[in-house]
């Protein structure tokens, strides 16, 4: 778990990886930034084909598919001669003006160097060939959970993530681009190599660490090699990333394409085959997803936190709490049931306008978000500006009556 002293100041909000990168997406790259052989690897890469051209000078590559052969770019091979700038600039302007999604891809990987993760899935289509609007969103659906889980592996190792460290997961995920799913079942995600490579890494790793823990169930009938999983990324949020992605299809391929700009990254291989899942290992993928929920420990943790919400049946007696966490554990918030005299602290503390400290279990059922075994609740000394803060917090909740139960009948007023 992640500790951070109440005292310390928050860190400051992580800047995008480049100042213009945000304007980079929407705008071709200027001719001197690109390198041709970068250029040339990612049209290869995305479909294109070199027919020809002046050898040791240019080549001329032609769009993917049968519509292709009335356009092509000339591209420079490097940039020893002196009509380099302009070849480029004319060929960006070409793959700008093309309406084929290809173009699309190749430009947004010039734009920002990026790492390519594509999902693929042989699910049945309507009339035309074209999928119903559920298995497209049933592909998003499975590409953000799996990404989400990846980011979710760069924070720890785990099998059950739950609530934990999902701020700094989401927060990795910001500057990941996702194209437009395409007709043919496959969706291709950006991940920039400035922020985003730990979270290309550990998917890939974990793909095939899942695959061959999938095997070895299928083959040996034993589990174990799930837990030894774990430290290559593979999860629960993972296992179920992978169930949505080939529930109702054929199979479905997963693959990630490294940024030629930044080359290979350590400890992993270029050109490696997409990862491929099937049906029948749906089973063992919910096996594995059900076991690590069950292993999972519960967490001993030192919390502070200020309560946004009480409620007990009466005004005595035991009650529950709801801290919203500021240090000591990597979730948003916990529930804690507290005995009279520690809830009746909570409350003091709460009407000052003063977070508590207290110590206890977070507990893995329910993902991590309720706190058992709760005592020593005591009130934190905050600075005079952040208890005014918390201070204007508790009045405007309070306008909603929100905070105590008891004047509610024992019901949580929302």
């Amino acid at each position: 778990m992640t500790h951070r002293p109440l005292e310390e100041p928050a860190r400051p909000v992580r800047s995008h990886p480049d100042d213009t990168t945000a304007a980079f997406w929407h705008r071709p790259p200027e001719p001197g930034r690109v390198d041709p052989a970068v250029l040339g690897a990612l049209l290869h890469r995305h479909g294109w084909r070199r027919r020809g051209g002046a050898a040791g000078r240019y080549g001329r590559w032609t769009p993917p598919g049968p519509g292709g052969g009335g356009t092509s770019l000339l591209v420079p091979e490097s940039r020893a001669f002196p009509d380099s700038d302009d070849l480029l600039g004319e060929a960006l302007q070409a793959l700008t003006r093309s309406g084929t999604p290809s173009a699309r891809e190749v430009l947004v990987a010039l734009a920002v160097p990026s790492d390519e993760i594509r999902w693929w899935r042989d699910a049945p289509t309507g009339p035309a060939d074209s999928p119903p609007w559920t298995v497209e969103e049933q592909l998003r659906t499975a590409a953000r959970r799996m990404l989400l889980a990846a980011a979710l592996a760069t924070r720890a190792r785990a099998g059950y993530h739950g609530a934990r460290h999902r701020r700094g997961a989401a927060a990795l995920l910001e500057d990941i681009l996702v194209g437009p799913a395409a007709g043919d079942g496959r969706l291709t995600a950006f991940v920039p190599v400035v922020t985003g490579r730990p979270l290309a890494v550990r998917l890939h790793q974990a793909l095939y660490a899942a695959r061959e823990a999938v095997d070895y169930r299928r083959a040996t009938g034993g589990m174990d090699v799930f837990d030894g999983a774990v430290e290559a990324g593979v999860s629960r949020e993972l296992t179920e990333a992978l169930t949505t992605l080939v529930s109702g299809t054929e199979g479905a391929r997963i693959g990630v394409e490294w940024a030629p700009a930044a080359g290979v990254p350590r400890d992993c291989v270029a050109g490696a085959e997409p990862v491929e899942f099937s049906p029948g290992d749906l089973p063992v993928l919910r096996e594995a997803g059900a076991r690590y929920l069950r292993r999972e420990p519960s967490v001993p943790v030192r919390i502070t936190g200020t309560v946004v919400r009480m409620r007990r049946p009466g005004p005595r007696g035991e009650g529950s709490v709801r801290l919203r966490v500021i240090a000591g554990a990597e979730v948003p918030y916990v529930r804690i049931t507290l005995g009279e005299e520690d809830y009746r602290v909570a409350g003091h503390a709460h009407l000052v306008g003063l977070p508590v400290r207290l110590h206890g279990r977070l507990e893995s059922r329910g993902g991590f978000r309720r706190l058992t075994g709760a005592s020593g609740v005591a009130p934190v000394q905050v600075e005079e500006a952040e208890r005014d803060r918390l201070m204007k917090a508790l009045r405007e909740h309070t306008e909603k009556g929100v905070f105590f139960g008891e004047a509610c009948g024992g019901r949580e007023c929302d």
